[in-house]
């Protein structure tokens, strides 16, 4: 079970590895959204995106045996690129199972990373039969992208930086949007605000129609999407929340939110404009929903959890809504 200490020991491990990343703010952001909205830029993390947290996490972890005979992760390319980049750098193979609808930026650089990668059809193969498979024939560890316990650590790693960075503009309450699939960003950061910040609290953003974490949070029972294809999020697109997660989400979070693609778009394209960031959409939702839920207080902190967007889908983003 990931605590406090195991995300402190993780942060040991990930120094001189993984960037501190800046906490942004932008006057003309602020006007657009009509209140402070404070981002968290992971998205200049290495790879692009938190993920490499997570991935340097587990990996680092592993005793040396186990570590040597490689590692296998499924992605649609931002666990992916994580674990590739940080396989490489302790010198071991990794075998990455993509869907095949995976923006091809993510697939292109998962390979360049050095990680071999196995396509699959998300919407008719299911990839916990396929990876149980592939690290069974090949003595592979299984990384999961959000429920494993060093995995959460990793990227628990955010909140410590959240509470430090927080404290020095004097923001003591506020919630923090995580944009959130299967809760691994989520939980993390809440575990870690809790030892550090407990006046920040996590408030999940998850696409509309993959509510999954918001409607379980409401039900008090692991709730399922009906489907995981139909959005341009597809970072962030998951069956179900995490057996590890969803229990300490439903301890240390606030509701759920959601944000619709388009919002998503125009969170991108003021992202980009106001704070010269590149967002891919599931990296945005959590900006997304800080900017168009009116209900929020007039200070926010949001996580920009990824930027490896197509080219396709940012030049939409821009046309759509660039001022």
């Amino acid at each position: 079970m990931t605590d406090v200490t195991m995300i402190e020991a993780a942060a040991a491990r990930l120094s001189g590895h993984a960037r501190v990343t800046p906490l942004l703010n932008a006057l003309l952001l602020d006007a657009a959204a009509g209140r402070r909205i404070f981002v968290k830029a992971e998205s200049l993390q290495l790879t692009g995106s938190f993920k490499f947290r997570g991935g340097w996490s587990a990996i680092s972890a592993m005793d040396p045996a186990t570590r040597a005979r490689g590692v296998m992760a499924y992605s649609s390319g931002n666990h992916a690129q994580g674990v590739a980049l940080a396989a490489q750098a302790h010198g071991i193979p990794a075998v990455i199972l993509m869907p095949s609808d995976a923006p091809q930026v993510k697939i292109a650089n998962t390979r360049a990373y050095g990680a071999e990668v196995i396509l699959y059809d998300r919407a008719t193969e299911d990839r916990d039969t396929l990876g149980a498979r592939l690290t069974a024939d090949r003595g592979l560890t299984l990384i999961k992208p959000f429920d494993d316990p060093q995995v959460i650590a990793g990227q628990g790693t955010i909140g410590l930086e959240l509470a430090e960075q927080a404290a020095a503009l004097g923001i003591t309450r506020a919630p923090v949007l995580t944009c959130c699939g299967g809760g691994g960003l989520s939980a993390g950061i809440a575990l870690a605000l809790q030892a550090r910040a407990p006046g920040l609290t996590v408030r999940p953003v998850e696409p509309a129609g993959f509510d999954d974490m918001a409607r379980s949070l409401a039900s008090g029972q692991a709730e399922r999407n009906a489907q995981t294809t139909g959005s341009i999020c597809d970072a962030i697109l998951t069956p179900q929340p995490g057996a590890l997660t969803l229990p300490v989400l439903q301890r240390l979070a606030g509701p759920g939110l959601t944000a619709t693609d388009d919002q998503a778009l125009r969170a991108m394209a003021l992202a980009f404009t106001h704070l010269r960031l590149v967002l891919e959409p599931g990296g945005a939702i959590a900006l997304a929903a800080a900017i168009h839920h009116a209900d929020l207080p007039d200070t926010v902190i949001c996580t920009a959890s990824g930027g490896n967007v197509d080219a396709a889908i940012f030049r939409m983003a821009l046309d759509r809504h660039a001022p």
